[in-house]
């Protein structure tokens, strides 16, 4: 990481231990995983990044990106996307949609809201664990958005 750069720190929202367990090694893998913050649930992760319930307190910064599952208990992974992309102070917070739906209503909804990215979630783990690992660090290390040193 570049001295001039923010440090990366991704929110992942994710009910399934093993497909979390699976994203985290994947991010591990390009040293993207000692600022991770794993929430199991959608109203968790919007507790997180709008700093509510059990985060009310939180002093580190805002996520540089989001990694959330489509189909999660108590608040989908679509709502959380609506209200991160419909609120100034997080719009352009990078968003990628880690699934295992490929139903194109589901691709479409989640692009007319305003994710960056959508990943399906392959059966095959070696796969997912590379696609997860090539994702993560474009979105976290080579991408850059406004207001980012």
């Amino acid at each position: 990481m570049n001295d001039d750069m923010q440090p990366v720190h991704i929110l992942l929202a994710e009910d399934t231990p093993t497909d979390a367990e699976m994203t985290l090694r994947a991010l591990k893998k390009v040293g993207l995983v000692n600022n991770i913050t794993w929430v199991k649930d959608g109203q968790e992760a919007l507790d997180y990044i709008f700093r509510g319930g059990d985060f009310t307190d939180r002093i580190t910064s805002d996520p540089t990106l989001i990694m959330l599952d489509l189909k999660m208990p108590k608040v989908n992974g679509l709502e959380v996307l609506k209200m991160i992309k419909t609120t100034d102070t997080t719009k352009l917070i990078p968003v990628i949609m880690l699934t295992s739906s490929a139903e194109e209503p589901d691709i479409v909804r989640c692009y007319e809201q305003g994710v960056n990215s959508y990943i399906v979630k392959p059966v095959e783990s070696d796969k997912f664990f590379e696609e997860v690992s090539k994702a993560g660090f474009y979105w976290a290390i080579l991408n850059r958005i406004p207001g980012a040193r």
